[in-house]
């Protein structure tokens, strides 16, 4: 029996990429000959078993032909003897260990089957090291240093030695020439690296770089000059010097890092769902390094501002500077302004009091033009748009008041909109200003106190507002404690999700740097901060299990699943899952085995952890993780069901390969049915269902995208409409009643 390798216990999709192990040398075929096809006489037939095989295993480094590629040398009518003779006695092929006899006979086949003649695919001119530099800088270097600190991806400094002269080996058939197998390796692995990515690596490596490289369309001859470069490398690259920045042009900079970066890394750069990145680390990475990143993103999950034309290469350039800068002083926002900032366009003496028009309004769903700063309201019963409203810069969220009647919106410049869903064209009555940065807001929930109040909590300054919820009178601002769960005083700290329990009059606040979940009581003066329960960094977004006792959330730096009782006020677990949890506000649904049970996918893990959340019930399976459901990708933003769906559905929003699938886990298997796209401009992004459950409508998030809805049962998509950059959808009857 063959011995099992890495690659046999880890799905295909979690191999990191780490680009130092060696491929194949010359001297493995010199040892097992060049025999032709399969030895027998008989006339090579068509092989998909071994065709299917070769392009999975050897298609990186000989080409799709097998007539050489990057190793340089056809491989065309190689017999089964031959590969096994070079699996077995090469070290550098281990990793084809796993191969059974049956496999390595159908490859044969296929390599047979080839054609022996004909203009193989393979390089024929030596590398160019200044080419190679430039493409160096520009694409690879936010991932790989040389010579200096690990990043996503490892150090390339001495990876590939044997790349210095540009020539790779002997061009041409048979076995003579120098040997280069690390050189094959790395620049297969350039131009390659999900199929590389299929290699056994050992579960150090697995730990340390946990993620696919994104493929950057580079050709084998940019792979050849970047390997001839990093071959030539022998000190640490010196980074490109950042550009002076004007003081207009620092201003302007500013504005862009606080509306593009802001959100993850903090305004003082201090890392929550994204890094540190603050003077000393950025000057560490330095000016092509942090460019490279802004303009390709990563694997683990930032996006890629450049190529997807969000920053122009000038705002790349200079937010590379910028932030090898100290972080400016953030200005504070006090009552007296706020107050200033409130306008009340309609009192509500002068709203309706009944609905103004026969639209279902409660199956209304909500579309964030997030670029364009409105939010189209449209018929989820007739896919009518009703309403398109402007509400200002980069709305996060939508949510519902108690009633379902008003939509708050909350954008990322601080601004609270109130929008009247029962006016003959629904409109924004009042609006306010409580934070220079926000990402939630939530109304009053409880028992009497329905609509009656509004809290937004504030990125910055670090404080929450409360509101009239009918008018956005402002009544109170709080600000926050800055001192962390483990006693640090902090420069910020940031609201994050907030829910309205149905159960008592208070509000559920996620401090994110600090690590305490707070509860707010708005039935007593001042609307305090009455418990500050500590858990774990950094806390982002969350919400209710299907009882609305228990509100979980991700403490994505920590890589934990938070459970506070807000019933009894206290921490009733921190589960462990993958690397950085994100899961909006999760999804409850009843599995066959283990009761109630939560989910949340991840940023940086190519999996979704199922949790028990069922004590009453099934107290055995209670806040542990009882399934780890496999993706194709990492990059995870959104899980979603409804009670009337037999799907669980996930995004893998910020993969660099699969962004623009939804994978549908069965609720009846615990299982992946299938993975499918769903986009065709841009990122499939967040899932919506509508009121019945009967439809769900998925974001194709692209300037020339829109909403595409599928039947909730058969995933056949019923409809498409055309609308500019959308993200988030808000369906008003599960939003007012947390049905997720």
């Amino acid at each position: 029996m063959r011995k099992k390798t890495l690659r046999d216990k880890i799905p295909v999709y979690l191999f990191t990429a780490f680009l130092i192990l060696p491929f194949m040398t010359d001297s493995a075929f010199a040892r097992g000959g060049w025999g032709g096809g399969w030895g027998d006489g008989s006339t090579p037939q068509p092989n998909p078993a071994g065709e299917a095989l070769y392009q999975e295993t050897c298609f990186a480094c000989h080409g799709d032909d097998a007539g050489g590629r990057f190793v340089r040398r056809s491989i065309r009518g190689m017999d089964a003897w031959t590969i096994e003779g070079a699996i077995a006695n090469e070290p550098s092929m281990d990793f084809l260990s796993s191969l059974t006899t049956e496999e390595i006979a159908d490859i044969a086949g296929h390599l047979a089957w080839l054609p022996s003649a004909g203009d193989p695919e393979r390089l024929t001119r030596d590398g160019v090291a200044a080419a190679g530099e430039a493409l160096f800088r520009e694409s690879c270097t936010g991932c790989h240093s040389l010579g200096g600190s690990a990043r996503v991806g490892p150090d390339l400094m001495g990876a590939a030695e044997n790349c210095a002269t540009g020539t790779n080996g002997a061009p041409g058939p048979g076995p003579g020439g120098s040997s280069s197998s690390t050189c094959e390796y790395l620049e297969a692995f350039i131009v390659e690296p999900e199929a590389m990515a299929t290699h056994a690596y050992t579960e150090a490596e697995l730990a340390q770089y946990p993620f696919i490289m994104a493929d950057l369309d580079l050709t084998d001859g940019d792979a050849l000059d970047i390997a001839t470069y990093i071959g030539q490398q022998i000190d640490s690259m010196v980074p490109a010097t950042p550009v002076l920045l004007s003081e207009t042009e620092f201003n302007e900079t500013k504005n862009v890092y606080f509306d593009r970066c802001a959100g993850c890394h903090g305004l003082y750069r201090t890392g929550a769902t994204g890094p540190v990145i603050d003077e000393a680390r950025s000057v560490e990475i330095g000016t092509d390094g942090l460019a490279a990143m802004m303009r390709h993103g990563t694997p683990g999950g930032m996006p890629n501002f450049g190529t997807a034309g969000i920053l122009t290469e000038d705002e790349i350039t200079k937010l590379a500077a910028y932030l090898q800068l100290a972080p400016p002083e953030a200005p504070a926002l006090e009552m007296p302004e706020i107050v200033a900032s409130w306008e009340l366009m309609v009192p509500v003496a002068s709203r309706p009091t009944t609905p103004q028009h026969s639209h279902d309004w409660e199956n209304f769903f909500g579309v964030v033009l997030r670029d364009a700063g409105k939010i189209a309201i449209f018929d989820g019963d007739t896919h009518e748009e009703v309403s398109r409203v402007d509400v200002g810069f980069a709305v996060h969220i939508l949510r519902s008041s108690a009633s379902g009647r008003y939509f708050y919106a909350i954008g990322r410049d601080g601004w609270v909109n109130l929008i009247d869903l029962w006016a003959s064209v629904p409109n924004v009555v009042a609006k306010v200003k409580g934070c220079h940065d926000a990402r939630s807001v939530d109304g009053s929930k409880f028992e009497g106190f329905e609509d009656k109040y509004l809290i937004e909590g504030c990125y910055w300054p670090a404080q929450y507002v409360t509101y009239d919820g009918l008018t956005l009178e402002p009544q109170n601002l709080v600000k926050l404690p800055m001192t962390s769960i483990t006693g640090e005083t902090l420069p910020e700290v940031r609201v994050a999700a907030i829910v309205a329990s149905e159960f008592a009059p208070v509000w559920v606040v996620n401090q994110k740097e600090s690590g305490y979940v707070g509860i707010v009581d708005y039935s007593q003066e001042g609307a305090p901060l009455v418990a500050n329960i500590a858990t774990a960094k950094f806390l982002h977004d969350g919400g209710w299990d299907h009882t609305k006792r228990y509100f979980m959330t991700a403490a994505n730096a920590s890589n934990k699943i938070v459970i506070v009782d807000v019933l009894n006020q206290t921490l009733e677990q921190i589960i462990d899952v993958g690397s950085v949890p994100h899961p909006g506000r999760g999804a409850n649904w009843l599995d066959p085995v283990y009761g109630w049970v939560n989910a949340t996918p991840h940023i940086g893990s190519s999996f979704i952890s199922v949790y028990g959340a069922d004590p009453v019930n099934k107290p055995e399976n209670a806040w542990k993780v009882v399934r780890q459901i496999d993706l194709p990708a990492a990059g995870s933003l959104f899980v979603k069901t409804h009670p009337n769906s037999p799907w669980v559905l996930v995004d893998m929003t910020l993969s660099s390969t699969n962004d623009k699938q939804i994978c549908a886990i069965a609720k009846s298997t615990g299982a992946v049915d299938r993975c499918f796209d769903v986009a065709t401009a841009g990122k499939a992004v967040h899932m919506e269902f509508n009121k019945d459950g009967s439809e769900v409508w998925i974001s194709d998030w692209s300037a020339d995208g829109g909403q595409i809805i599928l039947d909730s049962t058969t995933l056949n998509v019923i409809n498409s409409i055309a609308l500019p950059s959308t993200t988030g959808k808000f369906n008003v009857y599960n939003t007012a009643h947390d049905v997720y």
